[in-house]
């Protein structure tokens, strides 16, 4: 991922929690046909090896954990996103030299690929991931809610994936490279849009 020093997130807590901001990630291989990719949630292990460990599952007859990879597998997470008109900017009024860009975050994680179908290291994965997006309910859903034979001919449906993490880049792209004022008048722009997302871009807007 290019990433101009302006934009460049180094600070590992800092990528570990843009991660898990994250509820779906976009896991990528290359194999003799070509690149493979599927959208999945995926968690973090920060205390697994040097860098974490990145798990998921995905369904066994998705072809895409059947194929070699070559080299290393690709995570790849996006955060809030949106599009940034140079109507906002303060330097149009006075020169006019400016094009539209766009706004975002993103995390690329990299390692090595590990699929299983160990079936407790599946109850392990799925659990789990369970328990992180089902922490903030007010009656949390649990694996074990369900019955043990019906999780057991589920797990016979999946397949696993570990992916220790050798390489990690975050970048923050928030017109850290434009002057104030054209910083002020996007995060203001973007403030006064409808969408929920572009506000929530504009609060990430440094002035």
């Amino acid at each position: 991922m290019y990433t101009p020093p302006a934009f460049a997130v180094e600070d590992a807590a800092e990528l570990y929690a843009m991660m898990r901001q994250c509820r779906l990630a976009d896991f990528v291989t290359a194999t003799p046909d070509g690149p493979m990719a599927t959208p999945l949630p995926m968690f973090l292990d920060e205390t697994e090896a040097e860098k974490g460990v990145l798990y998921a599952h995905l369904a066994r007859p998705n072809p895409q954990w059947q194929a070699n990879v070559i080299g290393h597998g690709l995570a790849v997470f996006m955060g809030p996103d949106a599009y940034v008109t140079p109507s906002w900017y303060a330097s149009k009024a006075e020169h006019g030299k400016v094009v539209p860009t766009w706004n975002y975050t993103a995390i690329h994680a990299s390692g090595p690929v590990e699929f299983f179908t160990e079936a407790d290291r599946l109850l392990e994965v799925v659990s789990r991931l369970t328990g992180i997006h089902e922490a903030s309910r007010p009656l949390p859903w649990a694996v074990t809610d369900a019955p043990e034979a019906y999780i057991k001919a589920q797990l016979r449906g999946i397949v696993g994936i570990r992916m220790p993490i050798v390489s990690l880049q975050g970048k923050r792209k928030m017109s850290q490279n434009r002057p104030e004022a054209d910083r002020k008048g996007v995060k203001q722009g973007l403030g006064d849009s409808p969408s929920h997302t572009a506000q929530i871009v504009s609060d990430m807007i440094p002035v």
